[in-house]
């Protein structure tokens, strides 16, 4: 085999052999936050709607976008999973306004120390909230009845974790978040919305 044609073979099977020993990136797929183990909250309404009016910051800190299941997307899945219209077709609406969905990465101060240098120390905090307002309005279109809750949580992730690692840190607040927006607001309905109950 000439030379010329002896390096180009070699060049190939070395190509060949370092593309198969590369691990290809795993990446974790996560489910909806849902909420369908729980007893649907049925209302006097013919319909139920979810309008979103909230406006994240233009800061690059605002990283909600980033997450798995966003707070706006998992406040979208609690009104489908949790507040059924059973009212006739003039009964009037029943309206989730998203009010805040956001959330908020804070670069954390490091351990310069000796013993900071050799610990693993937490990076990152993320603060996050999820905020709405249930109004209920007649078939004339007048508001007759709303409720609010909002719920925040924060949690902050270690220096040297993956990203994968990452969003499940992120998907677990999320979950623990809908948790307690879950929480106050079916109370605040059975308080304030009750009437409109069955």
């Amino acid at each position: 085999m000439p030379n010329a044609m002896k390096i180009i073979f070699s060049v190939l099977v070395t190509g060949l052999l370092a593309g198969g020993c590369q691990t290809p990136a795993q990446t974790r797929t996560f489910a909806d936050i849902t909420f369908a183990h729980l007893q649907p909250l049925n209302i006097d309404v013919a319909k139920v709607e979810v309008e979103n009016v909230y406006k994240a910051g233009a800061e690059p800190n605002h990283v909600e976008d980033r997450f798995p299941v966003s707070p706006a997307k998992a406040l979208e899945r609690w009104v489908i999973d949790r507040l059924k219209p059973v009212g006739g077709p003039d009964s009037g609406t029943l309206r989730l306004v998203i009010t805040d969905a956001g959330v908020v990465e804070t670069e954390l101060a490091k351990d310069t120390s000796t013993k900071g240098v050799f610990t693993k120390q937490q990076s990152h905090r993320y603060d996050l909230q999820a905020g709405a307002r249930l109004e209920i309005y007649d078939a004339a279109g007048t508001r007759s009845g709303y409720s609010t809750a909002k719920a925040t949580r924060s949690v902050t992730t270690r220096e040297d974790i993956n990203l994968n690692e990452r969003e499940k840190i992120w998907f677990g607040v999320t979950e623990k978040l809908m948790a307690d927006f879950n929480r106050e607001m079916e109370n605040n309905i059975r308080q304030y919305l009750g009437a409109w109950l069955k």
